[in-house]
């Protein structure tokens, strides 16, 4: 298996086992709700993913095009992003239009994406292929149109594209509504190093077995759900997140039925699963065979992991499983991963000196005025992780600052943007979260740009949105909050706008009533607004992330204040 000691054995990503096998063990196990599983072999995946080149070249792809996959997430999304690489084209997972997507805000980005990136096409469902041609300056394909002239090519005329390991392999887009504005590239080599040694971290083994929900359009889904198990050459259980969202019980059935071992989670998937998921849908599903659940992509809470062990614990979760991982786009994925077979460590630390001092006092784990941190490990092989203040000098233990990282696995840089250098003069990438650390471990607190500043102290607006989602009556995972200028106090404001089913008056004032008071008994911190809203008020990113400057500009303007 890939691994740090061989890596020498692969090049590009083309030498993926998926690829190179061709034999009758499974790639890819495709599941949908009360459909049986659709199981493609590695021989299968190759004739699959040949084809699509095949049909690529003949409407014009050449290489170093770069070339955007608008798909719904299925199995043809997969063939096409690995077509395009072997094509010799830069391919780039992007969402595709649903509901919870404004129209016009979807359109005028993608039309932007393609101008600023010089998009040469993008490739799309044949529903939805006619609405794209109409916003975009660049050709359009749908399946029916890519395979209109299809050829048939024999074993020996299979299509060899021999690229550098320093070339751009793909594209991965950061988070924001201008999408792949701000492409990060990523050559052959930063994913391999990336792949090679985030497998020695999770001691990957020939027989685990990946199950993921995950989009393939957001780094965990694309890099941990995705080419990992790929390039790996072990099963991947894939599902449709759409399909997940709605039947959050399919992820464990899947895991029982195929005996996965391996699965990486945003943190509101915990409460996702242990609020949604019926007692009846669960029953004699064992997910005893799990190594590791990986929290990753947004705030650990150690909260949404006890209700998750507690939920689950009859199916046979233990703390052991219970794993966390930081990762960003820009370093291919994975910075830091917690020990596997170990729970993640738990700091109890005083929430007055983190807000007031930046310092993380530790305080017992009993002490009321103790807030919990959950650890995010330590920097895998090859990643140097550091935390530093504004002018740059690295801190102490339990110093909050911003978290600096360098390693193998960093972008080439931004596509086409030449404006913007992310890695300093001496290999360091500034990523903006706020965090400290402790004996090499690694505890993130949030985003620099989202910190709040309110007479005096620094709010996280992570720890107060994990609060809110407690509450009952909010829609868990969908509440924001930020900071509002007020010049009369000369200071910051806090406001909260969370998702509420209920119309009704006094169960609103209710609901507003318990959200201030739980934030001020558990963060000691007073909220000046409170808006409850319906569903689907709140704006996403791109990558599904609710978006706090967004949200904020939202209510600014339907409560007529000023920033």
């Amino acid at each position: 298996m890939l691994g740090v000691e061989t890596r020498g054995n692969y090049n590009t990503l083309l030498d993926a086992v998926a690829l190179k096998a061709g034999d009758g063990h499974p790639a890819i196990i495709f599941r949908e709700t009360a459909q049986p599983p659709i199981v493609v072999t590695r021989h299968q995946f190759r004739q699959r993913v040949h084809a699509y080149c095949v049909a690529l070249k003949t409407v014009g792809i050449c290489p170093r095009d770069l070339v955007v996959i608008a798909h719904t997430q299925n199995l043809e999304s997969i063939y096409l992003f690995w077509a395009v690489m072997m094509a010799g084209a830069i391919p780039s997972m992007f969402p595709t239009l649903t509901e919870k997507l404004d129209p016009a805000v979807y359109m005028s980005s993608m039309a932007e994406l393609t101008r600023l990136s010089d998009v040469a096409a993008v490739l799309t469902t044949d529903e939805f292929a006619p609405a794209l041609r109409n916003h975009l300056p660049c050709v359009v394909f749908g399946t029916a149109e890519l395979f209109a002239n299809e050829t048939t090519v024999g074993p020996t005329e299979f299509p060899v594209i021999q690229a550098d390991p320093a070339d751009i392999a793909f594209l991965q887009h950061s988070s924001g509504t201008t999408g792949l504005q701000k492409g990060v590239a990523l050559s052959h080599s930063s994913v391999l190093n990336q792949i090679s040694a985030y497998s020695d971290t999770i001691l990957l083994r020939p027989n685990d077995v990946i199950a993921s929900w995950l989009p393939l359009y957001h780094d965990m889904g694309l890099i941990a759900g995705f080419l990992l198990p790929l390039v790996q050459g072990i099963p991947l259980v894939l599902m449709s997140p759409f399909d997940w969202v709605t039947h959050p019980a399919l992820l464990l059935q899947a895991i029982h039925d195929h005996e996965a071992t391996l699965c990486w989670l945003p943190n509101f998937a915990y409460n996702h699963c242990a609020r949604r998921i019926r007692r009846r849908d669960s029953e004699g599903l064992s997910l005893a065979t799990m190594r590791l659940f990986v929290n990753c992509s947004e705030p650990v809470h150690h909260e949404s992991h006890q209700q998750f062990l507690e939920r689950f614990a009859q199916n046979g979760v233990r703390n052991k499983m219970l794993g966390v991982s930081y990762a960003m786009a820009e370093n291919t994925f994975a910075v830091t991963q917690t020990s596997p077979g170990r729970p993640a460590s738990l700091d109890f630390i005083s929430n007055e000196s983190l807000t007031a001092r930046g310092y993380a006092q530790p305080l017992e784990s009993g002490d009321p005025a103790s807030v919990v941190k959950v650890s995010c490990g330590s920097a895998i092989p090859g990643t140097e992780v550091k935390i530093v203040n504004s002018a740059g000098r690295e801190m102490e233990d339990r110093t909050v600052g911003e978290i600096v990282i360098r390693s193998n696995c960093l972008l080439s840089g931004y596509f086409k943007r030449p404006d913007l250098q992310p890695i300093d003069s001496f290999g360091w990438y500034h990523t903006g979260d706020i965090g400290y650390m402790v004996d090499d471990q690694l505890y993130v607190i949030g985003r620099q740009k989202d910190l709040i500043i309110s007479a005096g102290k620094n709010i996280y607006p992570a720890d107060i949105e994990a609060i809110v989602n407690t509450i009952k009556g909010v829609h868990a995972g969908r509440a924001v909050a930020f900071g509002v200028d007020d010049e009369r106090e000369g200071t910051e404001l806090i406001a909260v706008v969370a998702e509420v089913s209920t119309t009704d008056d006094d169960e609103k004032r209710s609901i507003a009533r318990e959200i201030r008071q739980e934030i001020a008994r558990q963060s000691m911190v007073n909220v000046s607004y409170v808006h409850l809203v319906g569903p689907r008020w709140l704006l996403k990113t791109s990558s599904g992330k609710i978006t706090r400057n967004a949200n904020k500009e939202k209510w600014l303007q339907e409560s007529h204040r000023t920033g």
